[in-house]
């Protein structure tokens, strides 16, 4: 027996509901948590305001919760499952023919579609609101930068100029990428022979040239020299810089695939941008799999009790795939496997727990 349209509708409504809610409920903690956190850390600066914080917060958290898709999405399941049970509605409709198949068919749909339009258009604006987070933050957590707009750990670049190829080691950046600090270069000329090494405390972006700070300069020859400012010419922009070292959650979607070229292009390892954007493709997939995840510890508890064990299940098939997603993720990220692999991995094993659980139950 077919499910109905107006069934399927409903119970679409009452999946969607169910998920809605709970992402509503997971945004204004984890906001409030961030509110008290940059209240904290920018209390006592000069520009601070409650005001200020607040909305700079509102524009950090839609990326932040990204991350909280999918458990909103196993839990929210949950809690719809355990509803229509508890109204007696699971009940009714199976007596009425229908399979377990058939009432989760209208949770999938759900889980597929959040997980496509969360990547096509929340994805995209989370990440611009996240950019104007740290232009509405400059200046307000540091004198010199603020640690929203800060990527710690080596930066390496490749990059092309006038005066000829230079390789740009990095220990930190911010201001979007044009500014850098704990700067050592290494500068050829054009005929590919090594000219000289710079290390700068800093280094800013200008119009076709990085602006050195404090630098030193070795070459072969000569003793060290000092300077108190040192230019060294560039054919990068601003937003190539930043797109280049930028981390990958902060890179829209729909741009990525120009990203993972750009990295290849600056002579850097693209396999961060590519599982990016490989796990942004199988979303829809994770996402079903802990619709199938949240059925198999669901509807069990509906025929035979135990609200305690169906939590303590969601809540240990949610930990395992997400120890999954982290292990893929740190190999992939790495190059050890294909990003492509550790990025659908999880999902597709998720999927097959859930039906395997699910065959168990329900077709012995």
């Amino acid at each position: 027996m077919l499910l109905g349209r107006t069934l399927a509708l409903y119970f679409s409504g009452r999946f969607l509901k169910a998920i809605i809610g709970l992402f509503l409920l997971a945004t204004v903690l984890i906001y409030l948590f961030d509110v008290l956190e940059l209240i904290r850390r920018g209390g006592d600066q000069q520009g601070f305001s409650v005001m200020r914080v607040a909305a700079i917060s509102a524009l950090r958290v839609p990326l932040l919760m990204e991350q909280v898709i999918p458990f909103t999405v196993l839990f929210g399941s949950i809690a719809a499952f355990v509803s229509l049970s508890r109204a007696l509605e699971l009940v009714v409709t199976r007596a009425a023919g229908i399979s377990v198949w058939q009432f989760s068919a209208p949770a999938l749909a759900v889980g597929i579609g959040i997980g496509i339009l969360s990547i096509t258009v929340y994805n995209p604006a989370a990440v611009w609101l996240q950019h104007k987070s740290h232009e509405a933050s400059t200046g307000l957590f540091g004198a010199d930068e603020s640690f929203l707009t800060q990527t710690s750990g080596d930066i390496w670049l490749t990059q092309d100029g006038l005066d000829g190829k230079s390789v740009l080691l990095a220990k930190q950046m911010s201001d979007s990428g044009t500014r850098l600090q704990g700067v050592t270069i290494f500068a050829f000329d054009k005929q590919g022979s090594f000219r000289e090494r710079v290390e700068a405390k800093s280094a800013s972006l200008g119009n076709k040239i990085w602006n050195l700070d404090d630098a030193v300069v070795y070459t072969t020859g000569r003793d060290p020299q000092h300077y108190r400012k040192y230019e060294l010419s560039t054919f990068l922009t601003p937003t190539e810089v930043r797109e280049s070292i930028g981390a990958p959650e902060t890179i829209s979607f729909w741009k990525l695939p120009d990203f993972i070229e750009l990295a290849h292009n600056a002579g850097l390892p693209a396999y961060r941008y590519a599982l990016q954007y490989q796990t942004l493709l199988a979303r829809p997939i994770l996402l079903a799999a802990m619709v199938l995840i949240a059925a198999s510890v669901s509807l069990k508890v509906s025929r035979f009790g135990g609200l305690g064990g169906m939590i303590l299940g969601g809540i240990i098939a949610g930990f395992v795939l997400y120890v999954l997603s982290e292990l893929a993720e740190d190999l992939g990220g790495a190059g050890i496997v294909p990003p492509i692999v550790a990025a659908w991995a999880p999902g597709i094993f998720g999927v097959l727990m859930g039906l395997t659980i699910l065959l168990n139950q329900e077709d012995g």
